[in-house]
């Protein structure tokens, strides 16, 4: 079912989930499940990676993932882990009724909330001239407008961290020119990564290619059926082996976690910690991927 065709508003679908926040997580994610797949989510004997990622959202309590999808909070715990030297700069912190230092801010950088996801609540600023301080203050304003969610629209347990929302300004990182740059973005199990997804063109045609640990490309794409493939496979990264030695060391101790990095010169850069890409809602294809990356998902 697509439901964001019949409801296009994203506002009008997290109103209408926030409404039935009374329902149980172990109704919920179950009839979720149902509605994203068409499929009976097999809670005895799983073997889809979507499946298991439900029971992970369902079973797996780990307070580090509490820290860890809070934007702010996430950067404590990545200097704990050693790897500070990998945060990208923090230009600003700004709380519900503070105003941005727009004098302050060089001409390229990202404002982004918290505890947003799925590339909401982000804007990409590559010319400081095309914004006015006023139109940046009120786009931050509307975002701590918005109502933050007792339950995620997914019931990702994880992302029920209870931080208050704050917006934070960064540098935007950037291979000296004015595109997008890939993520690299690793499936690891157990501490273990397996594969690295890689978006390229975000704000074009993106496109999502994976490729195994030596660099091989592989033939499925997933969580999203609309991405298509790039042209043609992308060169090795001249960070690879550093950017598996950090998704080794920062996904130890998590029965599954993506560890998102960015490679610019010589330099890897942290991303983000994602414990349920696409809530595991959505599609590998072909689909015979989704029981094959199962296979690689620990019981729970």
């Amino acid at each position: 079912m697509n439901y964001k065709k019949l409801l296009a508003s994203r506002r009008v679908r997290m109103w209408i989930l926030a409404l039935l926040n009374w329902i149980p997580d172990s109704v919920m994610i179950p009839l979720q499940y149902r509605i994203h797949t068409g499929r009976k989510l097999d809670k005895k004997n799983p073997s889809r990676f979507t499946e298991k990622m439900q029971l992970y959202k369902l079973r797996y309590r780990n307070p580090q993932m509490l820290r860890a999808t809070d934007k702010l909070e996430v950067r404590s715990l990545i200097k704990e882990k050693g790897f500070g030297d990998l945060l990208i700069p923090v230009l600003q912190v700004l709380n519900a009724g503070e105003r941005v230092d727009f004098k302050a801010l060089p001409e390229r950088f990202v404002a982004k909330t918290t505890d947003g996801g799925g590339g909401n609540e982000v804007f990409v600023c590559r010319d400081k001239n095309s914004i006015t301080e006023e139109e940046l203050n009120r786009r931050i304003e509307d975002w701590f407008k918005a109502p933050k969610a007792k339950k995620s629209a997914g019931r990702e347990w994880a992302y029920e961290n209870g931080f208050p929302r704050r917006v934070i300004i960064e540098e935007l990182i950037s291979d000296g020119e004015n595109k997008d740059l890939p993520d690299y973005k690793f499936y690891c199990f157990d501490g273990k990564p397996v594969y690295c997804q890689m978006i390229g063109n975000r704000s074009t045609k993106e496109t999502i290619d994976f490729y195994d640990m030596d660099w091989n490309h592989q033939p499925f794409r997933g969580l999203n059926k609309a991405c298509e493939n790039a042209d043609k496979p992308a060169p090795r990264p001249k960070n690879l082996e550093k950017m598996i030695e950090i998704a080794t060391k920062l996904s130890k101790g998590f029965p599954f976690v993506r560890v998102d990095l960015y490679s610019v010169g010589d330099r890897v850069y942290f991303g983000e910690l994602t414990f349920y890409p696409a809530s595991g809602l959505g599609h590998f294809t072909p689909d015979e991927w989704d029981e094959r990356l199962g296979n690689l998902f620990p019981d729970l």
